[in-house]
């Protein structure tokens, strides 16, 4: 193949990756909770983004059990599993790294609240949990793999 061939092969392979690329949510990836005992991965979900613990600290009770989703209002879901729990979900895309009108469950209280979360500037998560007018925000760091 002559220079001016691969190069021209080059620039058409970087222009169809741009896209992809630039398609990336910065909010996408692992974040450690506030309390750091868990990381919660974002990833994309149809059009929104969907959130699920990944890892936990101390997955497991005292007598070697997984923890379960015992605090849920809704008796047919406190079997579940904490870890792999989608915990975040339904939000609409205002901008790039900052979602709103999603919904956050919390597994220690049992609570679904509203919630809007968007990347601040040193790269941390703003995580907003809501009811009512009463809003609570949480700052979630990046995990470093």
């Amino acid at each position: 193949m002559k220079l001016k061939d691969f190069l021209l092969a080059s620039a058409a392979v970087a222009v169809l990756a741009a896209p992809a690329a630039a398609q990336i949510d910065p909010v996408i990836g692992k974040w450690w909770n506030v309390k750091k005992t868990a990381h919660i991965e974002i990833a994309p979900c149809g059009d929104s983004v969907c959130g699920n613990i990944v890892w936990m600290q101390e997955p497991n009770n005292a007598d070697g059990t997984p923890k379960r989703d015992v605090n849920n209002d809704d008796e047919t879901l406190r079997d579940r599993t904490i870890q792999g729990l989608q915990i975040i979900g339904g939000f609409e895309k205002e901008a790039p790294g900052v979602w709103d009108d999603g919904e956050i469950y919390n597994p220690e209280d049992g609570n679904t609240y509203s919630s809007n979360m968007a990347i601040q500037e040193n790269g941390n998560l703003a995580v907003e949990g809501c009811v009512l007018f009463l809003c609570r925000e949480q700052v979630w760091e990046p995990v470093k793999e």
